[in-house]
């Protein structure tokens, strides 16, 4: 069974920016975005995935995901999934024992940087940077499954 642990807060400010990598462009939809489960059709960069994941609010959810290929990605993508697409730019960051996923928000969500850190266990202590704002892992306005039928513009 998988199992995704993840806290997410805003971004205050770009001190994340020294230390992140080159950032992958994503461009991501959904299939089913309600009731139990959301199934989202994701591009990273060049790789693409189906991801299925519990709808519970919360930092821990059920989570599976596999590789596709990336021209069935891009007809579901264009075809099937709601729109507007989620499109955005994620970041690695190192921050303490962690990687911390700095996500760009473009299109109708732009303006919007959130950052993910994910952990092993619900308790684990982390550090959290001083770039991490408010902690918004139990407001589903955040999840990228809400904001295609509410973007960041209309907020």
């Amino acid at each position: 069974m998988g199992t995704e642990i993840e806290r997410k807060f805003l971004v205050t400010d770009e001190g994340w920016r020294t230390q992140a990598d080159v950032g992958t462009r994503f461009r991501q939809g959904y299939l089913v975005g309600s009731g139990h489960a959301s199934v989202r059709v994701r591009l990273e960069g060049e790789v693409a995935k189906l991801n299925i994941k519990g709808a519970t609010l919360g930092i821990k959810r059920l989570e599976y995901e596999y590789e596709i290929p990336v021209d069935e990605a891009n007809e579901l993508l264009s075809q099937l999934c709601a729109k507007p697409l989620i499109a955005k730019t994620r970041y690695c960051v190192p921050h303490g024992h962690h990687v911390w996923e700095v996500d760009v928000f473009e299109g109708d969500n732009a303006g919007l940087v959130v950052a993910e850190v994910e952990l092993s266990d619900e308790h684990e202590i982390f550090s959290i940077p001083p770039w991490a704002g408010e902690d918004v892992s139990h407001d589903a306005r955040y999840y990228n499954v809400s904001l295609v039928d509410h973007p960041y513009k209309d907020w």
